[in-house]
């Protein structure tokens, strides 16, 4: 499988904005998901395993107590792909 295409600035600028949350930096996205307490906080981490594993696409994850701070980018690329906006996505639907 080869390497996904970067996406065009304005494109990245329309994705990021169809994704409520998600602010874009450069070459990444990043959302911070605030839960009830650490426990929740990991549980949502683990529910992000299986779809990045899926996709073979690993998120950057931070947490902090009860928040857990997920950074999207496609290093082997250099920046943003589908992959990325994919994977939000995907995990946006596990956050509850």
């Amino acid at each position: 499988m080869g390497r996904p295409p970067l996406l065009a600035d304005a494109v990245a600028a329309r994705r990021v904005a169809a994704l409520p949350g998600w602010t874009r930096s450069q070459e990444t996205i990043t959302r911070t998901f605030t839960f009830k307490g650490f426990p929740d906080a990991v549980a949502f981490v683990e529910r992000i395993v299986a779809p990045a594993e899926a996709m073979e696409h690993h998120p950057d994850l931070d947490i902090r107590y009860n928040k857990v701070v997920v950074t999207l980018s496609t290093h082997d690329a250099g920046g943003l792909t589908e992959n990325d906006f994919a994977l939000a996505a995907q995990i946006d639907q596990l956050q509850t």
